[in-house]
């Protein structure tokens, strides 16, 4: 089955501690679509400027990722975020945010796009996230992904979408924010009762918790001995959970949502390898198996 993939397309402008790399390929559906077209047949829906490199288009038609949804702005600014990280790439400033295009952008979904069974709300206005649901005919399985600067600045638009979905993707602070909760774990049941079935905490290096009909489940992240760019770690963990999920041709999500996190970890990992999309591009479906391996037997008891 196909994943539908909504959310920003943007050129992200990343600098470290020891390099510094303008106007990637980045956006949180560009890193989503990328991860889930290594499992099952992707569609993204975005929207972007005439400044917007014809590179980065080929890059993402070069793994087959179907761009009708894209709209093309003629004269527009593309979505720009700019950022800087600490030698700790747990921390990270933002310098700077045009949005562009996508500030006053109403999606319309092409008719063939409108039944696609699996659907990523990846991180955008939850106004946008609304507008896509609205045009979908029976989706079999919703996940929204969040952050903070929408609880902070869209919070009714926020809980409504929460009603509308299957299953709820933010990291811990967010998830503490949002349940006004100290404790991870203790805020999981307030998030159910916002609507979502599942709910999918992101930790970083240390992994992700979900919750769900069958209680919790800890997936571990995939060790690494270096961190190039986190950027587009949690899209990338994310859209690999959704292709992976697409691509199972038994079993219910219940089923399979489990090694669907461990595929998405493994995805991120090769993710914080490079800077944007530039390791993710690179990489071969065989090499996600092998460390989808190796995970299994670090973790196993």
């Amino acid at each position: 089955m196909s994943v539908l993939v909504v959310g920003t397309t943007a050129l992200d402008s990343i600098k470290t501690p020891y390099s510094e790399n303008p106007r990637l390929l980045g956006g949180s559906a560009s890193h989503a679509a990328v991860a889930s077209a290594f499992f099952a047949p992707t569609r993204l829906v975005g929207v972007v400027g005439g400044d917007f490199p014809s590179k980065h288009l080929n890059l993402l038609r070069k793994h087959r990722i179907d761009l009708t949804g894209l709209e093309r702005v003629k004269g527009g600014q593309t979505f720009h975020w700019s950022g800087e990280y600490e030698v700790n790439m747990n921390n990270r400033r933002t310098l700077e945010t045009v949005l562009g295009v996508i500030e006053h952008w109403q999606p319309v979904l092409p008719g063939e796009l409108e039944t696609t069974p699996f659907v990523l709300l990846a991180n955008i206005s939850p106004q946008i996230q609304h507008r896509v649901l609205d045009q979908l005919k029976k989706p079999r399985f919703v996940v929204a992904d969040t952050m903070d600067l929408w609880m902070n600045i869209a919070l009714d638009d926020l809980l409504r979408l929460l009603k509308r979905v299957d299953c709820l993707v933010l990291n811990d602070g967010e998830a503490r924010q949002l349940a006004k909760e100290d404790n991870v774990v203790a805020a999981l049941p307030k998030l159910h009762h916002l609507g979502p079935r599942y709910v999918i905490v992101k930790k970083g290096e240390h992994g992700s918790l979900l919750s769900g009909p069958e209680g919790l489940f800890v997936a571990p992240a995939y060790p690494l001995k270096k961190v190039i760019d986190p950027t587009g770690a949690g899209d990338s963990f994310v859209g690999g959970l959704m292709g992976y999920l697409a691509s199972q041709k038994k079993g219910t999500i219940n089923q399979n949502l489990r090694r669907a996190m461990i595929h998405g970890a493994v995805v991120a990992s090769f993710c914080c390898e490079g800077f944007g999309l530039s390791r993710t591009t690179k990489v071969a479906r065989p090499e996600i198996s092998a460390r989808v391996r190796e995970l299994e037997k670090l973790v196993r008891f």
